[in-house]
């Protein structure tokens, strides 16, 4: 590797809001009930802080039938469908829903338009946690289209009452481009009145948009199961410039920075800081010589606890 390496950081990258919460919440119910606190699937899509929750007395299960009676249960930030929601009552679990809630706003919209008759066009990854929460929230009328090809496919039993609504984590350029094969087919279909795709997607992509302009190479902090922090590698290589993917520093081949002298640095939004250093004290152990901050738009989005986990209930 050359010696004289610049490492660009975007700004903002890594934790939003709900990931934030979404482990706070884990955290508290740890603090409050003691372990083991059971979760359903991944808290968010990240190996380490899973395995860190892990290490502090959490239980990552699939099925509600691994929980024990009486066990406090924490429902990961993806949502999980209505099924899942009244399996988890009927056993009398403590349950605490870790949702994010800019992914409650598409299923509260998806059940009050469908008591009005509406049925849905989802836009999203078949099998990804979000997409199977948000179509679980009814028992049909929920049609997924994973790309434009999809939407030709596509069979509603009226086109009268017809929704669109979008998982959180998408490209936005994708989704903009499938959401236009939408409502060529499907002219009157209603669209949400704010747009689905969450403020944090949007801005880490808008934010790499920037960088990729500025670097020879990207990296971006994340998980393989992180479907936010796939697009960003995606979107740099669609910008024509090479991006790798890191679960962590110990990822990071040499070879990738071969003759780069700009490296452009971000983090998915389930991905912590802790492991962004890292990377970077690899990458000035490789010869970075110096690390620059790009501008960016501030974060300032907060959202609050459930009741029963604040510090003074």
């Amino acid at each position: 590797m050359s010696s004289a390496v610049n490492i660009l950081l975007a700004e903002p990258r890594g934790f939003c809001a709900g990931v934030d919460r979404a482990i706070e919440i884990v955290e508290r119910a740890l603090q409050k009930f003691g372990a083991p606190i059971y979760v359903r699937h991944e808290i968010v899509h990240n190996t380490y802080v899973v395995n860190d929750l892990k290490s502090k007395g959490a239980i990552f299960i699939e099925d509600l039938a691994d929980v024990p009676p009486g066990a406090t249960l924490v429902f990961s930030a993806h949502g999980v469908s209505r099924a899942v929601q009244e399996e988890a009552a009927a056993r009398g679990f403590n349950v605490f829903d870790a949702t994010c809630p800019l992914v409650t706003k598409v299923h509260v919209e998806v059940a009050k338009l469908a008591r009005e008759g509406y049925e849905f066009i989802m836009i999203g990854h078949k099998g990804h946690p979000e997409v199977e929460g948000t179509m679980g929230q009814l028992d049909s009328g929920i049609h997924l289209v994973e790309d434009v090809a999809d939407v030709a496919h596509v069979k509603p039993a009226q086109e009268d009452k017809l929704a669109v609504v979008t998982q959180t984590t998408l490209s936005v350029d994708d989704a903009a481009e499938i959401s236009a094969a939408v409502r060529a087919r499907f002219p009157k279909i209603r669209e949400p009145k704010q747009q689905d795709i969450c403020y944090a997607t949007q801005n880490r992509q808008d934010a790499v948009k920037l960088l990729a302009r500025q670097v020879d190479v990207v990296i971006v902090v994340g998980s393989p199961t992180s479907s936010n922090s796939n697009r960003l590698a995606e979107l740099s290589r669609k910008l024509g410039v090479p991006s790798h993917m890191v679960d962590s520093a110990a990822d990071l081949q040499p070879e990738w920075l071969e003759g780069r002298g700009r490296v452009g640095l971000t983090a998915g939004a389930s991905a912590p800081e802790i492991l962004v250093q890292a990377v970077i004290d690899r990458i000035r152990a490789l010869g970075a010589v110096a690390v620059q901050r790009m501008q960016g738009i501030e974060e300032t989005v907060k959202f609050p606890l459930p009741k029963g986990l604040k510090l003074d209930a």
